[in-house]
């Protein structure tokens, strides 16, 4: 299973403090530290395996994490179903294959993708994404900025 760890920090201030022990210990017997950074907010772990939503109607797009700067999702396909091709002028999307297989369309290439490849769709390039397969396709996605 794979397993994201995101730490979002509020502002741009990157001040350390002297690490705190927490009374808590690593494997290594080693304390666990906190207040390392000023002004972070608890780390929210997901499981991928936890974003398996489908839609028979169209391409379920499935929200993992976001901010104002980047958003990550699972979208996931039923077969036959797809993203039409589309342009998204000042973001730039990360596409990467965690089940099935889909032809990957970024400007004029298309490409049939499989699980652990990826492949990236640059701001101002077409795009879009068919599962041509009689499986279920699930795809993490990138993309930053995040749309206003």
């Amino acid at each position: 299973a794979i397993s994201f760890l995101l730490t979002p920090f509020f502002g741009r201030s990157r001040e350390h403090s002297a690490p705190k022990d927490s009374g808590l210990r690593q494997e290594s017997g080693r304390p666990l530290t906190q207040g390392l950074v000023k002004g972070a907010i608890s780390m929210k772990v997901q499981n991928l395996s936890d974003y398996q939503q489908f839609s028979l109607e169209k391409m379920k797009k499935n929200n993992i994490f976001q901010t104002p700067r980047f958003f990550c999702d699972v979208y996931c396909f039923e077969p036959g179903q797809e993203q039409k091709g589309h342009v998204h002028g000042d973001q730039d999307k990360v596409y990467l294959v965690l089940e099935g297989q889909g032809k990957f369309k970024v400007g004029s290439e298309e490409q049939v993708l499989g699980p652990g490849q990826g492949t990236m769709a640059p701001a101002g390039q077409e795009h879009g994404v068919v599962n041509h397969t009689r499986d279920r396709l699930r795809v993490l996605v990138f993309v930053a900025p995040n749309p206003p």
